[in-house]
C-alpha cells in the first residue's frame, strides 16, 4: 500500500471510499438518519473518503451534517458544477460551510466550464480552504478533453468511469495518469449496477477467497485496485452492511491478471 498526497492532503492508498450520488439526496429525519448510519459504518470499517457533488441534490447537505462529528478524520471530494462562475461561486460556499471551512479535493464536474473554474479552485486552493483541484466526466467522447485538462499541469486528481464493461480509460486516460502522477478516483465500480443484476454465485467466486473476497462487490472493487493506476473507487450505498462490505475491498492481497481476467469472464466482458 502507498501513501499519495492531493494538495496538502496525505492518505493510504488504494482504498474504497463512498460515492453518494441517488444514496444521499434525501430528506426528512428517517432517511438522514439512515444516512448518518451508513457513513459511521462506513467509517468504522476504515472508509476515510468521501465524494459528493451539487449535481446529486442534497447529498452535500446530508453528507456533511453526517461528517461533521469527524471530520477531520475523513477526506472529502465535492465538484461545481454550474455554467456561469456566480453559480457556481455560491456551490463552493455552500460546500465549504458544510464540510467545516475546508475541501479536500475540489472537482470539476464533467469539465463544466473548466476554464473559468481552474483559475476559481486555484485562489480557494491558495487560501488553504481546498487541498487539491480535479477534474471529472463520464463520457468516452469527452476523454480527449479531459486528457487536455490533464495536460495543463494545473490538476492533480481525475475521476473515471473503469470497471469490466467501462475499460475505455485503459487506451489513453490511465496511461497518461499514471505518467503525469495524478490521483485516480473511479466512478461507477458496479456500472451503474449493471454489474450487479446477475452476480455470479459463491462456487465461481471461489478461487478468489484467498484475496478476501466473498461476494461480487468486493470482486469488482478489487478488479478496480489491483490496477496500479487506480488510487480510489467510491460505490454509492445506503445500506450499511452493504457500506462495511465494501471497504473491506480495500485491504492487499491484490489480484493478479489471472484474477483480473476472471472477474472480467464473470462480468461477461469475455
Amino acid at each position: 500500500m502507498d501513501e499519495r498526497t492531493l494538495g496538502t492532503t496525505r492518505f493510504r492508498v488504494p482504498v474504497v471510499g463512498m460515492g453518494t450520488w441517488r444514496t444521499f439526496d434525501v430528506r426528512g429525519a428517517g432517511p438522514e438518519r439512515n444516512a448518518h448510519r451508513v457513513v459511521d459504518a462506513a467509517v468504522r470499517a476504515g472508509t476515510r473518503v468521501f465524494d459528493s457533488s451539487p449535481m446529486y441534490g442534497e447529498a452535500e447537505r446530508v453528507l456533511g451534517a453526517a461528517l461533521r462529528p469527524r471530520r477531520a478524520e475523513v477526506v472529502v471530494l465535492t465538484k461545481v458544477w454550474a455554467p456561469d462562475p456566480a453559480g457556481g461561486r455560491r456551490q463552493i460556499e455552500r460546500a465549504l460551510e458544510w464540510f467545516g471551512g475546508r475541501v479536500d479535493v475540489y472537482q470539476i464536474h464533467n469539465l463544466v466550464a473548466w476554464q473559468g473554474y481552474l483559475p476559481m479552485l486555484e485562489r480557494f486552493r491558495d487560501e488553504g480552504r481546498v487541498g487539491a483541484i480535479g477534474a471529472t466526466h463520464y463520457s468516452p467522447s469527452s476523454f480527449g478533453e479531459l486528457r487536455r485538462v490533464m495536460d495543463t499541469g494545473r490538476i492533480t486528481a481525475i475521476q473515471i468511469p473503469y470497471n469490466p464493461l467501462e475499460r475505455d480509460v485503459e487506451r489513453d486516460i490511465l496511461p497518461r495518469a499514471a505518467e503525469l502522477g495524478l490521483g485516480v478516483v473511479v466512478m461507477r465500480p458496479f456500472g451503474e449496477r449493471t454489474l450487479m443484476r446477475r452476480p455470479p454465485d459463491a462456487a465461481a467466486l471461489a478461487p478468489l477467497r484467498g484475496f478476501g473476497v466473498t461476494t461480487w462487490a468486493q470482486a469488482l472493487l478489487k478488479w478496480i485496485l489491483s490496477d496500479h493506476r487506480c488510487h480510489i473507487a467510491i460505490p454509492a450505498t445506503s445500506n450499511e452492511a452493504h457500506a462495511v462490505e465494501n471497504a473491506e475491498a480495500g485491504s492487499p492481497p491484490w489480484f493478479g491478471p489471472e484474477e483480473r481476467a476472471l472477474v472480467a469472464r464473470l462480468a461477461g466482458a469475455g
